[in-house]
């Protein structure tokens, strides 16, 4: 099947599939949500402490910035459900922040707040597949359920270890998820893909998938806080 035409049923596929997960698994109701957000930040080795305190911060002032906010109160339910990932090897995925309801500046806070006093934890070396897969298993087991579901994966290199991406990315997909990415450019030059493959690209035809999906492009100046907040509002608008 040609990439065009692929993309065409895996984006047909997405706005045919019908979640229903009237409960959650402790049997409770499930609270509902404009959107459900992995926020898959790469922490991996490629990533050093300070790179990692960039990121992080930056999704935390985004989070509290004017435009995410107005965005917010704009949905139908005026709330968002959010996680924080931080990926690395195929064996390595945690959870930094855990979720929590945004509805307003205070919670966006507190989220924030969360994720900058987090310890560091992945190690090893760009696995995305993994890191779908894994946010694809937190969306299937939280407590909400949104009108839309969306794994924002960034990183500054490309997939290297796990099963192949394109296979994680079909398979969310499939389940009515959207995948978007945001390629990390630093200033020496970001890891290439395949052959000399730009990153960017590489996240275009292997990572990102579903009605809409979008890469966005930030580097390590002031300018990554605003591209996280760019990425953000267009996710959840």
């Amino acid at each position: 099947m040609h990439l065009v035409s692929r993309r065409l049923a895996l984006g047909l596929a997405a706005i045919a599939a019908v979640v229903v997960r009237p409960r959650g698994a402790r049997g409770q109701p499930l609270e509902p949500v404009d959107v459900e957000l992995v926020l898959a930040a790469d922490g991996s080795g490629s990533i050093d402490d300070d790179e990692l305190r960039l990121q992080r911060q930056g999704y935390a002032e985004a989070l509290v910035s004017a435009d995410v906010l107005t965005a917010i109160r704009s949905g139908t339910i005026g709330a968002i459900a959010v996680v924080y990932v931080e990926w690395g090897g195929p064996h390595s995925q945690h959870v930094i922040a855990d979720w929590q309801v945004i509805r307003d500046a205070a919670t966006a806070r507190a989220f924030g707040d969360q994720l900058t006093a987090t310890p560091r934890a992945a190690r090893g070396y760009n696995s995305i597949s993994a890191a779908i897969d894994f946010s694809v298993g937190l969306i299937e087991a939280n407590a909400y359920r949104g009108l839309r579901r969306v794994i924002d994966v960034s990183g500054d290199g490309p997939h290297i270890g796990g099963r192949p991406v394109e296979a994680a990315r079909d398979d969310a997909v499939a389940k009515g998820m959207v995948i978007n990415a945001l390629a990390i450019l630093r200033p020496g030059g970001s890891i290439a893909a395949r052959a000399g493959q730009p990153l960017a690209d590489h996240y275009r035809e292997a990572v990102i998938g579903g009605p809409g999906a979008f890469v966005e492009i930030a580097d390590e100046s002031r300018s990554f806080a605003e591209a996280v907040r760019r990425k953000i509002v267009n996710e959840i608008a």
